[in-house]
């Protein structure tokens, strides 16, 4: 489980497919705390790591992950939010987070408000946001700020903008989008 506070960026250092996976190889500041068969959230996605050199770690998406997230965009160079499963004894200072991304969203704008950021995300599936609610973005725990539906926004303070991949985010990117686990269950037991 994860809670979406991001420990740090990666930089993705090599893509080589092989059959229908692919294996990326991450350089960042923890590369070297990792350990071989250890969850990590890679943009909000869970994978495994695989292998370990130094400050580089290598992860391995199957078909499935590649063709239902923004991972198969990525190109060497570009950098990917992560953060380690969360320990037993920790603080849980985001929300629920599965690393189980629900479905990819598209950046609309992104508006300078003057000390913030204000980013609006459109998507096609049929997720639910509510205002106020929780969501993730590209791994980020996030306030929804306007929720309407298939369209939310949230707003990014200048710490979350200067340490994950907000900073590079610009209208037309694609972002891996988890939806509150919470209201999901809510939405199964309701029917919808």
């Amino acid at each position: 489980m994860f809670t979406g506070i991001i420990e740090c960026m990666g930089e993705v250092k090599a893509i080589v497919p092989e059959l229908s996976n692919v294996h990326f190889t991450i350089a960042s500041p923890i590369g070297h705390e990792l350990k071989i068969d250890q969850s990590v959230a890679h943009n909000g996605v869970c994978l495994t790591v695989v292998a370990i050199n130094g400050h580089e770690h290598v992860v391995t998406a199957i078909k499935e992950t590649m063709d239902l997230t923004n991972l198969g965009k990525l190109q060497i160079g570009d950098f990917v939010n992560l953060e380690r499963c969360m320990p037993a004894n920790g603080r849980f200072d985001g929300h629920i987070v599965q690393g189980h991304v629900d479905c990819t969203a598209v950046c609309e704008s992104v508006s300078d408000e003057n000390g913030s950021w204000k980013y609006f995300f459109t998507y096609t599936n049929n997720g639910v946001t509510v205002k106020k609610g929780s969501i993730t973005v590209n791994g980020t725990s996030l306030t929804v700020v306007d929720s309407e539906k298939g369209r939310f926004s949230v707003a990014i303070i200048p710490y979350t903008y200067e340490h994950t991949v907000f900073k590079y985010l610009k209208a037309g990117d694609t972002v891996n989008i988890e939806f509150d686990i919470i209201g999901k269950y809510v939405e199964r037991m309701l029917g919808k």
